[in-house]
């Protein structure tokens, strides 16, 4: 399967350490399967911190969701289950690691959804009204990967400014 990877520089080895702590599905590396998305991210990403918007294509070995590998996969569509997953892995009071997966697959948390967890927490929606009402959003995939384990089905085979 096709990933991709969008950044402000080309990664030479990931270093699961220089991830995000809170972000959707922890920290970790992530990828996207849609082209367009990392692009975006990429182009965001050097607007942001500098650097030239950088295009990296992985190839992600299939056998690794049939593997010891510990996965988690969320519906295309939001969630209450994912909804508070992405909570309560963006939530900065959460100090300890929110779960223990070696691989997470499930929809990005636009700012649509970040508007919807700010609801949740100032007790307009409930968890389930949130999701309900992101249910007819079209939201991008993502491909989180946690560990050196999961890492290891991974191989990058190009890198493109875009």
């Amino acid at each position: 399967m096709i990933l991709y990877h969008g950044t402000n520089v080309d990664i030479e080895v990931i270093d699961l350490a220089k991830g995000l702590q809170y972000k959707d599905f922890g920290k970790g590396f992530y990828l996207t399967p849609d082209r367009n998305t990392a692009i975006r991210m990429a182009q965001k990403k050097a607007r942001l911190f500098g650097g030239t918007p950088t295009l990296i294509t992985y190839e992600f070995d299939d056998t690794a969701m049939k593997s010891n590998l510990k996965v988690k996969v969320f519906p295309e569509k939001a969630t209450t289950e994912w909804f508070l997953f992405v909570d309560a892995n963006r939530n900065r009071k959460n100090t300890k690691t929110i779960h223990d997966f070696d691989v997470v697959i499930g929809p990005i948390a636009d700012d649509g959804v970040v508007l919807q967890i700010t609801n949740y927490h100032e007790g307009i929606y409930s968890p389930e009204e949130a999701a309900k009402l992101l249910q007819d959003k079209y939201l991008d995939q993502q491909y989180y990967l946690g560990t050196e384990q999961a890492l290891a089905f991974l191989r990058k085979i190009k890198v493109e400014s875009v």
